[in-house]
């Protein structure tokens, strides 16, 4: 018998192959964009938190954050904004140390501690007010400057950043209402009471600083106006060299200084948050930290983001301090109300 094998069918009813699963491509491993925020705000805080222990060995760093601490607290709404878009509420709790922090450090600064109401230009009762300003040697305006100074009504004025040019116009403009004054080089003190023991204190190569004693009726006053030097930021960083060596030479004179009751005005060129302003900062007390309302900002005079001019204070109670409205300088005067 004769047999054929059979040819495999291609018609169109042969069954069509199952094709094969086709597999997925491993999902790569999501990033978490909440806990680096969860990150960023610890950091924060933990910078805020120890912020005088950062190191100043490198262009000076801790003190430039130092010097612009308040504004550290930007970050928490930026880090809080963040946290919202990502939607992470890892992120938005963690933020909440950063505020906190900051919350601590400036908050009481944030209130009115004035002991002192009214005016807000003098004192209530027996006390002594006192104005300080650098009053820039480029004001377009000193005579000006100087009346506005006069209207502030203060006891005891510190001028600095005098010029040659400059001198005469305040020294004409506020001879009505201040009987004594004493400039040597760039500083100048004017006084409803008699000045004496006028002198310069050298802190640095040219006269930036002198010392007087003011016969209040309450009893002497040793009144400083100081002008410390200048510092930069630049690719060398926060170069802060001769300022920190002009606090030093200042600290020293108040430390020798024999009167009980000193009072030290001027511009800083740091605040009092910088480390590097210890030695005079811890012999002396703040009249804004004390007895302010707000951070008290002062320069730059058209939107101040820093507080480099003062009133430091020993032997006496501040009771108000404030900042006056701006004048033709770059710089915003600083006011204080102090008890004996």
């Amino acid at each position: 018998m004769l047999t054929t094998e059979e040819e495999p069918s291609t018609g169109a009813d042969a069954p069509t192959p199952t094709p094969a699963p086709i597999k997925a491509a491993p999902t790569p491993p999501q990033r978490a964009p909440g806990r680096v925020l969860a990150l960023v705000a610890l950091l924060s805080a933990a910078l805020m938190a120890l912020h005088a222990h950062l190191p100043n060995t490198a262009l000076n760093l801790g003190s430039l954050f130092q010097t612009l601490l308040p504004w550290t607290g930007l970050a928490v709404p930026a880090l809080l904004a963040l946290a919202a878009v990502r939607r992470s509420r890892l992120a938005a709790v963690a933020v909440l140390a950063p505020a906190l922090v900051w919350a601590t450090l400036f908050g009481p600064t944030l209130t009115d501690k004035g002991k002192d109401k009214g005016t807000g230009t003098g004192a209530t009762g027996h006390g002594l007010t006192v104005l300080s300003h650098n009053v820039d040697e480029a004001n377009p305006d000193p005579a000006g400057t100087a009346r506005a100074l006069a209207g502030a009504k203060a006891d005891v004025l510190a001028l600095v950043e005098l010029s040659e040019e400059s001198t005469p116009v305040y020294e004409r403009e506020l001879a009505a209402a201040y009987p004594h004054h004493a400039v040597l080089g760039g500083v100048g003190l004017w006084s409803r009471h008699r000045l004496t023991a006028v002198a310069e204190v050298e802190i640095m190569p040219w006269t930036r600083a002198m010392r007087a004693t003011a016969a209040t009726p309450e009893g002497p006053v040793a009144v400083y106006a100081a002008h410390l030097a200048s510092v930069r930021v630049s690719g060398a960083g926060f170069t802060t060299a001769r300022r920190n060596e002009a606090a030093r030479a200042l600290a020293s004179a108040v430390r020798s200084e024999p009167a009980p009751r000193v009072v030290v005005l001027g511009d800083f060129n740091g605040t009092y948050q910088d480390r590097a302003l210890a030695p005079v900062t811890s012999q002396l007390r703040s009249a804004q930290r004390e007895a302010g309302d707000g951070f008290g900002f002062t320069y730059p005079a058209g939107f101040p983001v820093v507080r480099i001019d003062d009133v430091l204070v020993k032997g006496m109670d501040p009771r108000a301090s404030w900042t006056l409205p701006a004048t033709g300088s770059d710089h915003r005067p600083v006011g204080a109300t102090l008890r004996f």
